[in-house]
Order: structure tokens, then C-alpha cells, then sequence
């Protein structure tokens, strides 16, 4: 009866121990998915950034062009047409 006492103690001491690493796991998933949460807000606030500083060097390649520079010529003269474009379009919708 005592070797089934102690297969028992044994057994016992086991799922505690399982219990514990188990929590320790979840503790460290609930971190992980908070540092997720977190990279990826990071992330995002990056990307924006990204896109507003490509933004501002398409405006100053433009900017620089109109001021007498070669070398974004063909590029403003592509976007002054776009926007050309976009007038003669609010042009029509107006005067519909």
C-alpha cells in the first residue's frame, strides 16, 4: 500500500509541477501578446511616417523643379498634367 501511496505523492508532485510551468507559459504568452500589440502600433505609426516623408520629397522634388532644376523635370511636368486634368474635371462636374 505504500508503493501506491508514494506512485501517488509522485504523481501529485508532477502535476503541480506541470501546473506551475503551465502558468509560467501563460504568464509569458499574455507578455509576448502585449509586446505584439505593442511592435505592431509601433509598426503602424511608422509606415505612416514613411509614407508622409515620401509625400514631402515628391512636393520638394516638384518644388525644386518649378524653381529652375533639371533633374525632376519630366516628373512635375507629368504632375502638373494630373492635376490639370483633375481641374478640367470638377470644371465639368460644375458646369453640369
Amino acid at each position: 500500500m505504500s508503493e501506491m501511496t508514494e506512485i501517488v505523492d509522485n504523481l501529485e508532485n508532477r502535476i503541480s509541477k506541470l501546473l506551475h510551468k503551465y502558468e509560467l507559459m501563460k504568464q509569458s504568452n499574455e507578455a509576448l501578446q502585449k509586446e505584439l500589440t505593442s511592435v505592431r502600433t509601433e509598426y503602424g505609426k511608422l509606415e505612416e511616417d514613411l509614407q508622409s516623408s515620401r509625400d514631402q520629397i515628391q512636393t520638394l522634388k516638384a518644388a525644386n523643379a518649378m524653381l529652375g532644376s533639371t533633374d525632376h523635370k519630366r516628373e512635375t511636368k507629368l504632375k502638373i498634367n494630373s492635376l490639370i486634368r483633375e481641374i478640367d474635371q470638377c470644371i465639368v462636374q460644375l458646369s453640369e
